[in-house]
């Protein structure tokens, strides 16, 4: 009778404790904050199949609240998100709003001063995985320069960063800027969208050393710690929470010759190339329409490694990349080009070809990571 009586205080305790903790409530959530500053005012979303209000899409959450949308800018992958990784996304006309849809991924990857002269309000929200080369707080630095430039104010409605707990990886070179990596910080950041529009804004990071009007929508229960489920995939190759937390090491691995799953329904959780025959797990790339049109070594036989089961740490993990290398026949073609652009240094290649450990690499990151986070301290918005 004891053990049963101290089960039933441990299992009611454990469900007093899940219950009393409190919902995260993102910034589009926060409609008692957000539709007075939209009264009466012309709007441009920029907006992606992520930007939800509980199950219902910001846009049409807002078009049944009488605002007035006049314009909606779609991202990479487009304004519901069912355009592939990299895919060129055309303008349109939205058939549930009756809104024009207009590309920022396509002819031009800024919105420009005569698509935004009739607008009063932009609002971002779009989720966010945490990391530098993820291209969408590219796109936020290019609304934030428009809306600087053409005197607009400009809202993030916030939402959490699921890599969040941790800051960690070379700080990029600015020679390397491009929009996989558009600003002097590190691979994993540590940073909401809205604390990442601050420091962009509070760094002079805008051309010209412009400033933004600015505002957050801050989230309600969240802190960095937390461990937090996206209850949409953040983009097409991104289809759970494992790939999610797997993409800030992972990644990297889009500038060699190794294939991280694009073409199969395990992206970023599977690693492998033909010529890796000494491995067990075997898996081939193939097209899939909305995900990944052209995989890299399409319709071949890769031997690899299979992560999906794997508890990925909070850092910025280079074992696997220091693996493959080590294991690849053909080192010099192992790295393309690409690499130093989503690494934002020439420093790592480098440092692999010559044969550093994991700790060596990592103790050439702390002066950066250091300056960074007492940078970051002035720019955050939660504990």
């Amino acid at each position: 009778m004891i053990r049963i009586w101290v089960l039933s205080v441990f299992l009611l305790t454990v469900t007093i404790g899940e219950a009393q903790k409190p919902k995260v409530s993102v910034g589009a959530e926060q409609l008692n904050q957000l539709l007075p500053m939209l009264k009466g005012k012309r709007v441009g979303l920029v907006v992606n199949n992520t930007s939800l209000v509980g199950k219902t899409h910001l846009a049409d959450t807002l078009f049944a609240r009488k605002v007035l949308i006049k314009r909606i800018f779609g991202p990479e992958h487009g304004f519901r998100g069912d355009a592939a990784d990299g895919e060129h996304v055309n303008d349109e006309m939205d058939s549930k709003t009756g809104a024009p849809v207009v590309s920022l991924y396509g002819k031009n990857f800024k919105a420009t001063a005569d698509q935004v002269k009739d607008l009063d309000i932009l609002l971002f929200d779009i989720q966010d995985v945490g990391t530098r080369f993820y291209t969408y707080i590219s796109t936020m630095h290019y609304l934030m320069e428009t809306c600087a430039e053409n005197n607009k104010q400009l809202i993030i409605l916030d939402r959490p960063n699921p890599n969040g707990s941790y800051v960690d990886g070379p700080i990029m070179q600015p020679e390397l800027k491009s929009f996989v990596g558009m600003h002097p910080i590190p691979i994993t950041h540590g940073m909401t969208i809205g604390e990442v529009a601050q420091m962009i804004n509070g760094e002079g990071w805008l051309a010209g050393g412009k400033k933004c009007n600015l505002k957050v929508i801050k989230m309600k229960n969240w802190k960095h710690d937390d461990d937090y489920s996206l209850p949409v995939r953040p983009s097409p190759n991104l289809p759970n929470d494992q790939a999610v937390r797997l993409y800030p090491s992972i990644c990297l691995f889009e500038g060699t010759v190794i294939s991280l799953g694009r073409g199969t329904p395990m992206p970023f959780q599977i690693l492998g190339n033909p010529e890796l025959k000494d491995m067990t797990f075997t898996f081939t790339p193939v097209p899939i329409k909305g995900v990944s049109i052209d995989p890299p070594l399409k319709d071949k036989l890769c031997y690899g490694m299979d992560l999906r089961s794997v508890t990925p740490p909070r850092k910025v993990d280079l074992q696997y990349l220091l693996l493959f290398y080590q294991k690849y026949p053909d080192k010099e073609k192992f790295f393309i080009p690409y690499f130093d652009k989503l690494a934002g240094t020439t420093q790592l290649k480098q440092q692999i070809k010559d044969g550093l450990t994991e700790d060596q690499i990592r103790a050439s990151w702390k002066p950066g990571l250091d300056a960074f986070n007492a940078k970051r301290k002035k720019y955050l918005l939660y504990q």
